[in-house]
């Protein structure tokens, strides 16, 4: 038998699918023939409406595979990783397969959510599992066609063979097996075996993000769509009081001028609210116009009167209610071991240090945007968010549908970072289109993003250590923030179970001003302060600061604490290959390094700057870094977000600042907003542990230990201590060149 593999995959159809459900998961297999004479074949695969299909994995009967990857994507490269995942169970060509963005199903994927680095993680046991049930639902219809034992067929590449050298190609047994019971305790593939697993994968998305294809929120159009610019209070605790839409409607392009907010306040008082609804109580004045750019000079025309509701803040006010908490007695205890006043009473010296971090906004390249078409009978919702199953619950339980009447599509995103985790902009195209009957999209500026967002919390911490006998006795560490505090299992983090006497504190002051997850939430500032403190520390203690780290994860190895989130081994083990690949303590006369290493999101990073001197300031050259981060799924991908992480966190640290004048944010655009530069960005090279150990997180782990790396390479070169983000205002300079 001959397989029925062609190479000109873009140009076959896929025809309606029928479906099996096994666990939860949806197999979907073409059952019709793609290739009759008289079919139309479409010029791109991209043409073909995949709406109707809520399924993993489509077979055509010539053997091609669509696999739908159902996570959101947001530039952490889940759509090429997820697909691969499912493509290495089947045994299939990669070269064979196509992928699709899947649309929210609630019914038949589970997690359909891009936050917390935890897509793959998640996902790794379930999608192998999809994957071999669909070759094991193939295998047993060719068995059925050979009159042979299942056990005795082996797979690759799309073939099935039996004993004697027979073959099917999987397309030429794909209407067998729909009909056949789906398997249980299929088998999976050894680690060893894998082909497409830990090989460098290309993004899917690739040619269509270089040649500027339709792919992201602001792309979707859709017939008869209109465009709406929300006009928001200018500060923090104003409302609207009144306004003027003469000029507004006089600018070409303008079709009216509406207000929004009845819908968000009752909602409010339903008690329906969840953690992603972040949005202002206020009336907002809504400009809807035939094109962006009518809506958005629209808008700017519009005369709006506001009045104060609550306290208009003030950076001054924010650094101060901080200080004061840290001085204060009021903490939420989150960990304790130990005697903590016991071990400072005793101490043979006491090291106290307070370290400082701004509000920061999330400044995704593509600014918050969405799709909403409201009707009688349902609502269609397409965009880039985060959280989609909890956006389309919103909506629903916001306009007074059934969950099942509501349709969300997912678009790529121009970045996210935590700020598409809150679907603020999904309930306003929503409450947009309900009062306008129409399909609108919302549309934001880069203005209308960092003034009126969300914002990673403003945080210090203040961190006292006990020293005794030339060892660290005591640990004790605070942490004030403004709207939040650290959560879940952040305080049983590294030192934890490293040191007897440990303590960590939290306090929160509740602000108007929104804030929510950025990017590694808490940890991006923390582990900065937390490894600057310990590179004093060793300097203190006259131990290298990588030894001093070593040391002390000894204490943690082998512990029966089911708290403590990290493994002492695999840092060990990070750190140990960091301080290989960095020849740390080896270098050329003239580089001055710095150490950090940090677990979150499940994953051990250690990292290690290089800095020389120019001109007596220092310039940032390189960064080596470590990941324990199990399986790589795709090297490629994987070191992509690595280097992301590592550059996003350097920028911020070092250049990043945002602050707040009666109660208006200070920065609004890139023009004064700091961001890291082409020529200040170092080289990045990622080594990876070794191991067979189930994925964890990539997408946010690489960003945490980078401030506290370029932290302590600046002190190795000018001995000065850094303590307030961003360094480049300690500094006094204006760059840092890579």
């Amino acid at each position: 038998m001959k397989s029925q593999i062609d190479t000109n995959f873009s140009r076959r159809n896929f025809l309606k699918t029928s479906a099996l459900v096994s666990g939860g998961l949806l197999i979907g297999f073409n059952f019709l023939t793609a290739c009759k004479a008289e079919a139309v074949m479409p010029v791109d695969i991209a043409s073909l409406n995949f709406n109707d299909f809520n399924a993993f994995i489509k077979i055509s009967d010539e053997g091609y595979v669509t696999i739908f990857s159902p996570n959101p994507e947001i530039g952490q490269g889940v759509k090429t990783s997820m697909p691969m995942i499912i493509a290495e169970e089947l045994d299939i060509d990669w070269k064979n397969v196509a992928v699709s963005q899947g649309s929210l199903d609630t019914n038949n994927f589970t997690r359909q959510l891009a936050g917390g680095s935890q897509s793959i993680r998640f996902g790794w046991d379930a999608l192998r599992q999809t994957g071999a049930t669909a070759r094991q639902m193939l295998v047993n219809a060719a068995a059925q066609k050979w009159n042979v034992e299942a056990s005795s067929c082996t797979t690759s590449k799309g073939i099935i063979t039996n004993a004697n050298g027979d073959k099917f190609g999987y397309g030429e047994v794909v209407n067998e097996a729909a009909l056949l019971e789906v398997p249980e305790d299929v088998k999976l593939k050894e680690i060893k075996d894998f082909t497409i697993i830990g090989q460098e994968i290309v993004n899917v998305d690739i040619d269509k993000i270089i040649t500027g294809k339709p792919l992201f929120g602001l792309d979707y159009k859709a017939d008869g769509m209109l465009y709406a610019s929300v006009l928001r209070p200018p500060a923090f605790g104003q409302v609207l009081e009144s306004f003027d839409a003469t000029e507004a409607k006089k600018v070409k392009g303008v079709l009216d001028v509406i207000t929004i907010g009845d819908k968000v306040r009752d909602y409010l008082k339903s008690g329906k609210s969840n953690w992603t609804f972040v949005v202002s109580e206020t009336d907002k004045v809504v400009v809807i116009a035939e094109n962006t750019w009518a809506a958005i000079k629209g808008k700017k025309a519009l005369l709006a009167t506001w009045k104060t509701a609550t306290e208009a803040e003030s950076t001054e006010m924010h650094d101060k209610v901080l200080t004061d908490i840290l001085d204060g007695e009021k903490f939420n205890t989150r960990r304790e071991d130990g005697d903590i006043k016991k071990a400072f009473a005793s101490a043979d010296k006491v090291i106290e240090k307070t370290y400082h971090s701004p509000f920061l906004p999330h400044n995704c390249m593509e600014p918050m945007n969405f799709y909403a078409n409201v009707t009688a009978e349902k609502v269609h919702l397409a965009g880039p968010v985060q959280t989609p199953e909890y956006a389309a619950q919103v909506v629903a339980d916001l306009l007074g549908y059934e969950l099942d009447k509501v349709h969300l599509d997912m678009t790529r995103m121009g970045g996210g970072f935590g700020r598409r985790l809150y679907g603020d902009f999904v309930y306003e195209a929503a409450e947009i289109s309900d009062a306008i009957k129409k399909p609108v999209q919302l549309i934001s500026t880069r203005e209308d993003d960092m003034t009126t967002g969300i914002y990673k919390p403003a945080v210090k911490y203040r961190i006292k250590a006990a020293l005794k006998d030339g060892k660290v006795s005591g640990y004790y560490l605070k942490e004030a923030a403004i709207g939040g505090s650290m959560y879940g299992a952040i305080s049983n983090f590294f030192p934890a179970g490293c040191i007897p006497n440990f303590k960590v504190d939290t306090e929160s002051y509740k602000s108007n001003v929104t804030t929510g997850a950025w990017r590694a939430p808490y940890t991006n500032f923390l582990a900065f302060a937390e490894q600057s403190f310990f590179d004093e520390l060793a300097s203190e203690l006259n131990v290298d600061t990588i030894q001093l780290r070593l040391d002390l994860l000894q204490n943690v190895k082998g512990t029966t604490d089911e708290k403590i989130e990290y493994s002492g081994q695999r840092m060990e083990d990070t750190i140990k290959l960091v301080r290989e690949k960095a020849n740390w303590g080896k270098t050329e006369e003239g580089v001055y390094q710095g150490f950090s290493a940090y677990y979150s999101h499940n994953t051990h990073v250690a990292e290690v700057a290089d800095i020389v001197l120019k001109d007596g300031f220092p310039v940032l050259k390189k960064v080596t870094v470590a990941v324990d981060c199990g399986i790589v799924v795709n090297p490629t991908g994987a070191r992509n977000q690595v280097e992301g992480g590592v550059l996003d966190g350097i920028g911020h640290a070092m250049y990043s600042d945002f602050s707040f004048k009666e109660g208006k944010p200070e920065f609004k655009n890139f023009d004064t907003y700091r961001l890291i530069r082409m020529q200040e960005t170092p080289k990045v090279v990622v080594h990876f542990v070794e191991n067979n150990l189930s994925p964890t997180g990539l997408g946010e782990p690489g960003l945490p230990p980078a401030g506290g790396a370029v932290a302590n390479a600046i002190h190795a070169a000018l001995g000065k201590r850094l303590y307030r983000q961003p360094f480049i205002k300690e500094l006094n300079k204006s760059s840092v060149l890579g």
